[in-house]
């Protein structure tokens, strides 16, 4: 695509606008800024400049760029598809491709598409489709339901969408490619057969992949879901987020279910702000999805022990976002899908009685040990003191020692005993950028270029070839301010603070930065002198320089 259009989309776009979208800026002076969407953080590292029309992480991930980078890395797509995204924004059209020089992305985007389309036709219209639609009414799931979330069937037969889609003009390869044939040796046979098929959507409501749920008791696995595509990948996909995203926003928390079924229900039932992981633990990317749109999370996970286990780990990496969470205790053998059908009231008294993540590791551990016993008492304690260990604030954490001792029918002291026993968990240090004074100094000294660009005037050129960045302090003497290369500079000096007398702080850093450079290079002399000393060389002249740069040195130093 030209550059011409490229500059039309940026020019009737404002970035501020466009990212608010996502996520929700504060004003920070003359720009904005957020928690970064990109990565784990408390404090707001991610700025947006509206003078300059970009964005920019001054945090772990350092990322930044224009309104393209921040769709292309937010939706996780290509350039071409976040051109597509801008332009319908901009109101900008775009020229239609050649449909053989379509990319392969939108091969693929077609292929699914045209698959859910069989797949809904088959629940409707064939007899096995019927029963397998019978078993979804059976499930509570209504026929608007069915229809609003495009729920299919796909046939028993090796080869019935793989012939469908090769009619439609679609080669074998690309149906692979898809996701929803495979290939063995010179064969090629359907991935779905037999199934209720739950097409997985993204924000924009395109099909990029499929789950496929047995409902026949000779069926060995459960579910099948499309593998890893360049459309899909369900590390990075919550369901049903397409339909929940803003409810999600808009009542200021999400629930988080494990299930197909589970979302579906939830929605039904009135629950909209309902997504589900589906086949994958929770991941850092689904959790920074998630927090584009609210920070409270509900945990509604089974209680098997697999969910236990899932709820657990998920809770932990949700810690880490600085989630507020709370957990759903669901009734034993239950998910929420089936507390829906039987009785939907009850479905919302467990969510207005969601637990604190602390109830829930408490009455996890109740639930497996006996606490009239000696061992039981020591395997609950066992298991939720470490827990407890990482409560900061003194006081809540005495609250729960002293609900635990009370379970447990112990002294609160013996209970602190042991909570004492326990070592802190250790974080992981960071590596730490080296304590480079030069770069320090180099980088502050930059700033202040950028706060006032006439400090460069009094720079002569020898001067600015100590600098790393001596190019954009060219550009700067030169009043070329308005350089791309400069934007992320300019950005970071306007959210700096300097002291009072800046001039007074320039100085001071110049002469230091000076220095350094001064030392450095008396030391490179210094080796190269003993040297030609060993070599019998001629050291006069490395003598002479030696002397002159030391000379400067002291004088600065005056």
């Amino acid at each position: 695509m030209s550059d011409p259009v490229i500059e039309q989309i940026k020019s009737k776009l404002d970035i501020v606008d466009v990212i608010q979208n996502y996520i929700k800026l504060e004003k920070a002076g003359i720009n904005y800024r957020a928690p970064c969407p990109f990565h784990s953080e408390k404090s707001p590292s991610f700025f947006v400049s509206p003078s300059r029309q970009i964005w920019h992480c001054f945090g772990s991930c350092s990322d930044g760029g224009d309104i393209f980078k921040f769709i292309m890395k937010i939706e996780g797509i290509e350039f071409y598809e976040a051109l597509k995204i801008l332009a319908e924004k901009a109101g900008v059209t775009l020229k239609k491709q050649n449909p053989k020089l379509q990319s392969e992305r939108k091969k693929l985007e077609s292929i699914t598409e045209l698959a859910c389309s069989f797949f809904e036709a088959q629940l409707q219209e064939s007899n096995s489709g019927k029963k397998a639609k019978e078993y979804l009414l059976k499930r509570g799931i209504k026929a608007k339901t069915i229809k609003e979330w495009r729920l299919g069937y796909s046939p028993e037969k090796w080869t019935a969408l793989s012939d469908f889609l090769i009619g439609k003009g679609f080669e074998r390869e690309k149906i692979v490619k898809s996701g929803l044939a495979l290939k063995n040796q010179n064969k090629f046979y359907d991935r779905f057969r037999g199934r209720i098929m739950f097409p997985v959507l993204n924000t924009r409501s395109q099909v990029i992949g499929f789950g496929g749920r047995a409902f026949k008791e000779k069926e060995t696995a459960k579910y099948i879901n499309s593998p890893a595509t360049s459309l899909y990948d369900k590390s990075k996909v919550l369901y049903g987020l397409d339909k929940a995203s803003l409810e999600m926003r808009k009542k200021d928390y999400c629930i988080l279910t494990e299930g197909y079924l589970d979302t579906i229900m939830s929605h039904q039932a009135g629950s909209d702000n309902t997504v589900a992981v589906s086949g994958t633990a929770l991941t850092n990317f689904q959790l920074n999805i998630i927090k584009r749109y609210t920070k409270r999370l509900i945990f509604a996970f089974d209680m098997d022990s697999a969910g236990d286990s899932a709820t657990k780990k998920s809770i932990s990496s949700a810690q880490a976002f600085d989630f507020e969470i709370k957990v759903v205790l669901m009734p034993e053998g239950l998910d929420p899908a089936d507390i829906i059908a039987k009785n939907f009231k009850k479905w919302f008294n467990l969510l207005k009685g969601a637990k604190s993540i602390y109830d829930f590791y408490l009455e996890s551990a109740l639930s497996k040990y006996d606490k009239k016993t000696i061992e039981g008492k020591k395997a609950i304690a066992k298991e939720v003191l470490p827990v407890f260990k990482k409560i900061t604030n003194s006081i809540e954490q005495s609250h729960w020692v002293k609900k635990l001792s009370q379970e447990l029918e112990i002294d609160p002291k013996d209970a602190l005993k042991e909570l004492d026993k326990i070592p802190f968990e250790k974080k992981e240090e960071k590596e730490k950028p080296s304590n480079n004074r030069k770069k320090l100094l180099e980088e502050r000294i930059l700033l202040l270029f950028a706060k006032n660009p006439n400090f460069c005037q009094s720079l002569e050129e020898q001067e600015i070839t100590l600098f790393s960045q001596s190019e954009s302090i060219k550009l700067i003497k030169e009043g070329k301010i308005k350089e791309e290369k400069l934007n992320l500079l300019f950005l970071k000096a306007e959210k700096e603070e300097f002291s009072e007398n800046i001039e007074e702080e320039f100085q001071q850093c110049f002469k230091q930065f000076k220095i350094i450079c001064l030392k450095e290079k008396l030391n490179n002399l210094s080796k190269e002198i003993i040297k030609a000393e060993k070599e019998n060389k001629e050291t006069g002249k490395l003598n002479k320089e030696f002397n002159k740069l030391s000379q400067t040195l002291s004088n600065l130093y005056k």
